[in-house]
């Protein structure tokens, strides 16, 4: 990392939004580390604690992007604790194991930024996702005391709703249930990466005041 250059670790950055996030941070001059989980397993306490270790050792994290994230749909009549647990561990501890991982540096060099990527399942879920929506209304609570917690330090907690978006993770989301999403959409169609990675690079350049908030990029109406 050169002088001055500053660092962003977005994670679970082999999907479709994290290299969309890469390309527009990249662009404006930051260092942009995106680990998959082999480099960076966020449900593992150690493989966060040594993966951030080795980048503090090395000047340290100025903009955390959690972006990891899984489903595991089902009603809950049938839903394992397994696969609750699992979504949980991934969508919400995950992140919280990752901010607490560079907490420590930003708090010494009293500025960063940590982005915690939500959805639209956090404030107004479907049926069969009991366990990623309270995953990601998690978040929303995390971030807001977070952002309460860490202010005074310098230190910004955003959340950013990207809204649906084509990709491995949403595949299975096909024939009815997708038409309902592209018809609830005002602008017709679905969410753009691209978009969401603009207002992400916007919010951490352009926005240095602006914490504790819940950004929905989505084109749906909340009700």
């Amino acid at each position: 990392m050169e002088e001055n250059q500053q660092r962003a670790v977005v994670t679970g950055g082999q999907g479709e939004l994290a290299q969309a996030i890469v390309a527009e941070l990249a662009g404006c001059g930051l260092e942009v580390l995106a680990p998959g989980r082999a480099q960076l397993d966020v449900a593992d306490g150690s493989s966060v604690a040594d993966y951030f270790r080795q980048l503090e050792n090395d000047g340290g994290v100025d903009l955390l992007v959690c972006n990891a994230g899984l489903v595991r749909d089902g009603l809950l009549l049938k839903m394992s604790e397994a696969s609750w647990d699992e979504v949980m561990d991934v969508n919400l501890a995950g992140a919280m194991r990752c901010a607490q991982a560079v907490l420590r540096g930003m708090v010494k060099r009293r500025s960063g930024h940590v982005v915690l990527i939500s959805s639209f399942s956090a404030v107004k879920p479907p049926a069969g996702q009991v366990n990623y929506a309270a995953a990601k209304a998690g978040l929303h609570g995390f971030a807001k005391s977070l952002a309460a917690e860490v202010g005074g330090r310098g230190i910004r907690v955003n959340v950013v709703m990207p809204g649906f978006l084509p990709s491995k993770m949403t595949a299975h989301v096909a024939g009815a249930a997708r038409e309902r999403v592209e018809h609830g959409h005002v602008m017709g169609g679905v969410s753009d990466a691209a978009d969401a990675a603009k207002f992400i690079r916007f919010l951490h350049l352009e926005m240095a005041r602006t914490s504790g908030q819940i950004f929905n990029l989505d084109g749906r109406v909340m009700s």
